[in-house]
């Protein structure tokens, strides 16, 4: 290795442009690879609910003597009874809709200037059901518990919610979910509401909210020309009964669109666009700047070689084996790789911890460095491989006509 080291100094501007090259290509992969498990974790937190056999559905009337609440009694009595329909539920919005309702929520009435942000959830006792959410503790809503609500007057809220457990733990952080059971919380200030369950997780319809774990779910029931349904099928049959639902709707009242049918699945694929769109962009970009970055070593040794032609032929002359040739060149090549991503490694942690304290991303997992390491060092070994092998193949005669 002395020599060689020697060597390299003795001709070092092209081999740090090498190294340079190979430091950034090191510090840009460690943090885009931190970036993309971010997103990654993010996209992957469940919502809690049967996404798989799970769709909504709009009905939106036109008609001006629409009695609505007859028309949402008979939509879910012909949904429900659909053949392979678990439930459906009339609702405001649903998981990762990026559209919905939202309150303060807190344990003590009066001016509430602490009071905990919650999602919320208009459903009726087919709720739970509907969502395939886990009731974790208490009981569900009954049909008493459930009304419509009233824009002439009367009581805004009903007397009875249930909470996701992460809600239930920001109001009450000593208690466990069973000890909520049967609490008071306070909305709107002043209006009581009774804890009576509590589900194990519902997201909000926000993704990039802070309390996206935090819901609520409520008993009533609201509307007026326009209705959001959404149905949880059984197992596999979902995407056969979304264009019969469409269909029996049309059927039943000819006075109104039907539109909208969207799987929860594509609900999540839409809330998450942005995220999978960017894990692409970093990834061809992180895979860009290895090949640029191979390309630079395969060019670096090949000129090496052919201005070295000369001392290949006359260490070939001296006795030297092509093994030993090729070891060399490849030895070369670990020893720039080696600097690079040793220089590297120190700005991609100096760029994560910036990144961390500006963006509040999570820091690098410790593994995420030494294998960004390894797949560089593999590349370089790769890159030079063609031209190392080119070298030891050099003949003495060759080399010595070459004088």
């Amino acid at each position: 290795m002395g020599p060689i080291w020697r060597a390299l100094l003795r001709n070092k501007s092209s081999y740090v442009l090498i190294a340079l090259q190979i430091a950034l290509t090191m510090a840009l992969m460690v943090n885009a690879i931190a970036i993309i498990q971010e997103r990654s974790r993010l996209m992957g937190r469940p919502s809690g609910v049967d996404e798989e056999n799970i769709f909504q559905i709009y009905s939106s009337s036109f008609d001006p003597d629409l009695e609505y609440q007859s028309m949402v009694a008979a939509d879910l009595d012909l949904i429900r009874n659909h053949p392979g329909v678990v439930d459906a539920v009339l609702t405001n919005s649903m998981p990762l809709r990026q559209g919905g309702w939202s309150q303060g929520l807190a344990i003590a009435p009066g001016d509430n200037s602490d009071a905990v942000g919650v999602a919320i959830y208009f459903v009726d006792e087919h709720g739970v059901g509907t969502f395939g959410i886990d009731l974790i503790a208490g009981r569900n809503f009954l049909p008493t518990d459930v009304r419509w609500f009233d824009p002439d007057g009367g009581p805004r809220w009903p007397e009875t919610i249930i909470l996701s457990n992460a809600m239930a733990m920001a109001l009450f952080p000593e208690s466990t979910a069973a000890e909520v059971i049967g609490r008071v919380a306070y909305i709107e200030n002043n209006l009581p509401v009774t804890i009576i369950g509590i589900i194990d997780r519902m997201q909000a319809p926000w993704k990039e909210w802070s309390g996206v774990e935090r819901s609520m779910l409520v008993p009533m029931k609201r509307g007026d020309d326009f209705a959001r349904y959404v149905v949880r099928t059984e197992t596999g049959y979902r995407d056969e009964v979304i264009p019969q639902i469409e269909k029996a709707l049309a059927d039943r009242d000819t006075g109104r669109i039907i539109d909208g049918a969207q799987t929860m699945n594509d609900v999540r694929a839409a809330a998450y666009l942005e995220d999978s769109a960017m894990i692409k962009l970093l990834v061809f970009i992180v895979s860009l700047l290895t090949a640029i970055t191979s390309l630079g070593i395969v060019g670096l040794a090949s000129f090496s070689v052919a201005r070295r032609t000369k001392q290949i032929g006359t260490r070939r002359a001296l006795g030297a084996t092509r093994r030993s040739i090729l070891r060399y060149f490849m030895l070369e090549n670990f020893l720039i790789s080696t600097v690079g991503v040793l220089g590297g490694a120190v700005l991609a942690v100096a760029i994560n911890i910036w990144m961390v304290q500006i963006f509040a991303l999570t820091p690098i997992a410790w593994y995420v460095v030494p294998v960004a390491m390894l797949a560089l060092w593999i590349v370089g070994q790769l890159a030079v491989l063609g031209p190392a092998r080119r070298a030891s193949q050099v003949s003495p005669a060759t080399a010595t006509r070459s004088i």
